[in-house]
């Protein structure tokens, strides 16, 4: 296979995952079939099969991508600065990458109850490895003193929750950083204004 044809077949995959984890987050696991995955990219059902054999293996495919690669990304930021900076550059990304590449799949990480046992068991495992990137850093800020808050768990799930409605609060890098900034304060980081002793 030619380099063309691996990328543009690579572009394709992705091209599905993307859509797939789309409607998923918008409708659930039982209100998406292959033929809404399909007539949402403009092509055949048939076409689908090319590169996936059911809908089990779509959704697998679209929660295992999706999961790693956000993952993989926020793993990839620069580990140097204080605990502050690499929670803030952490909270930056992750709200860039939900509101900017996959606002409404962002929903399929909320694991409802009614999709296949499977599928839940995979996003959990997913949600616990993106949970332990947030938990590492926050844990080191209360040893170094950077940080203060009542308990961990709490602190982190607010800012997941927070951060899952990123989508439909922000619009634009302001209101990232703004997001940002305001979960920042549940570690007790208070933001430092342009102009002010800091």
């Amino acid at each position: 296979m030619s380099q063309r044809v691996a990328r543009k077949r690579g572009e394709r995959v992705r091209a599905i995952l993307t859509t797939a984890a789309e409607l998923l987050g918008e409708r659930g696991y039982e209100g998406v079939s292959l033929e809404d995955v399909a007539d949402r990219l403009d092509v055949t059902k048939g076409s689908l099969y090319y590169y996936f054999a059911s809908k089990d293996e779509l959704v697998t495919a679209a929660i295992e991508t999706l999961g790693t690669d956000w993952t993989d990304r926020l793993e990839a930021l620069p580990a140097g600065g204080t605990p502050t900076d690499r929670l803030r550059a952490l909270l930056r990304e992750h709200i860039r990458i939900a509101v900017r590449e996959y606002p409404a799949a962002l929903r399929l990480f909320l694991v409802p109850d009614d999709w296949p046992e499977d599928q839940r068991a995979r996003i959990k495992a997913l949600r616990r490895r993106h949970d332990a990137v947030f938990r590492a850093v926050v844990e080191e800020g209360l040893r170094s003193g950077e940080f203060t808050v009542v308990a961990v768990d709490p602190t982190l799930q607010a800012m997941h929750a927070a951060m899952s409605q990123a989508p439909v609060w922000v619009r634009d890098d302001r209101g990232i950083d703004r997001l940002a900034d305001t979960l920042m304060m549940l570690v007790g980081v208070v933001p430092v204004r342009p102009g002010s002793a800091g």
